[in-house]
């Protein structure tokens, strides 16, 4: 292929350019729509070049998903750094992420019911987001027994919900604050619970005198 820019650069710079026309086509099409001749055509690469790069169409969407997925939890970090609460800071950051994600048209489309919503197969199956999801709740205060299946967990459920979003952002914010933030911070839960008998106790004992 004539002007074939990308026959002879095998780096990240050239791949995030791939990446970068694929981001494109995202934003114009249903992600799960957009095949890997589409992706060569707008990236002006030959099919064989983008190949070399991408060996099909899952490696490509892993890589893309996983470069947004890094650069959005880098800017979440920054809006939520504020914020000592842990389940504040839990709540706000979801919320965050979810905003993120549907603001975006080439992410966004990765979520559509029209077609095979995608967006849940790359998120569920990724180690890297995974690990992501994992150390932001480290951040937020989650225990550390059972810390990556509860990161897998916030995974579905924020998939479930870009998939099948709240009624509106307070319902949303509702559902996040009144059972997810419970499940996944529970330690609130067991001090409140644990220090409920001992105020009861306190109280009881003068009059059983």
């Amino acid at each position: 292929m004539a002007g074939d820019w990308l026959a002879d650069r095998r780096s990240e710079v050239a791949a995030d350019r791939i990446l970068d026309a694929a981001e494109r086509l995202f934003t114009e099409h249903d992600a799960a729509s957009v095949g890997m001749g589409d992706v060569a055509k707008a990236a002006g690469c030959s099919r064989a070049t983008l190949y070399r790069y991408f060996e099909n169409r899952d490696a490509l969407h892993t890589a893309y998903v996983h470069r947004e997925a890094r650069r959005m939890f880098r800017e979440l970090g920054g809006r939520i750094a504020g914020i000592d609460d842990p389940r504040e800071r839990l709540v706000e950051g979801m919320l965050a992420a979810l905003e993120g994600v549907r603001e975006s048209p080439a992410l966004s489309s990765w979520f559509v019911t029209s077609a095979r919503p995608i967006g849940g197969d790359v998120a569920q199956r990724s180690e890297v987001i995974d690990a992501l999801t994992a150390s932001f709740l480290r951040s937020s205060g989650a225990p550390a027994d059972d810390l990556e299946r509860r990161a897998r967990w916030l995974i579905r459920t924020m998939t479930s919900l870009l998939t099948f979003p709240g009624r509106d952002a307070a319902d949303e914010r509702a559902m996040v604050e009144d059972f997810v933030a419970p499940v996944v911070l529970p330690e609130r839960r067991r001090r409140s619970a644990t220090s409920a008998p001992s105020s009861a106790g306190a109280a009881a004992r003068p009059a059983a005198r």
